[in-house]
């Protein structure tokens, strides 16, 4: 197949889509949904988000230095899609979205109630890069709804039924194609670790 050569430009796709609560200097919080962000190191466990100036949430963060990644279902698409378009410095994004800011265990920015997974998060650092200020932050918690594990305690994903971003559109995650190593398992260990 031919292909086209085209300009520069960010076709990394598809994308985690997450919601990142913060709060004002003053403890009201806020809601920003990002499409850019991700995981940049395991230990210590850390990862990035890169926010535009502009946004009301880059302030925020930057005074604050915390924030929470929330990772939204396919039943918050709605909300998920609001809290992107939508400014905090006109409206209350929980309160517009029905959505619950519920105390961090480690961090003094809430988390998304309704999200059945949420990192905590403080910046060890921010870059300008043009458009955007990404932020390099260190995990300090993950809050897991229990609901998502098994009987034996193992983290079930499939069950949180996460949404993702691509090219300007929402989609839910499909089914699993393999498992990390599946392409290297022995053919009689296949069946016994796919289950």
């Amino acid at each position: 197949m031919a292909k086209q050569v085209w300009k520069p430009s960010t076709m990394l796709n598809p994308v985690p889509v997450v919601m990142v609560s913060c709060t004002d200097s003053e403890g009201k919080p806020n809601i920003i949904t990002l499409a850019w962000t991700g995981t940049i190191n395991s230990d210590p466990p850390m990862v990035s988000i890169s926010v535009r100036k502009e946004r009301y949430s880059y302030e925020l963060i930057k005074e604050k230095g915390e924030f929470v990644i929330n990772l939204p279902t396919k039943k918050l698409a709605f909300a998920t899609d609001y809290c992107g378009v939508k400014s905090g410095r006109d409206i209350d994004k929980f309160e517009a979205m029905g959505l619950t800011a519920e105390a961090a265990s480690k961090v003094q920015v809430p988390l998304i109630k309704e999200c059945p997974l949420n990192i905590e998060c403080v910046v060890k650092q921010s870059i300008e890069l043009g458009s955007h200020v990404l932020f390099l932050a260190e995990i300090v918690a993950t809050n897991v709804e229990e609901s998502l594990l098994d009987e034996k305690g193992k983290l079930d994903l499939k069950k949180a039924d996460l949404i993702c971003y691509s090219h300007g559109e929402y989609y839910p995650l499909g089914n699993s194609l393999g498992y990390f190593g599946y392409s290297v398992t022995k053919r009689k260990n296949l069946k016994r670790n796919q289950k």
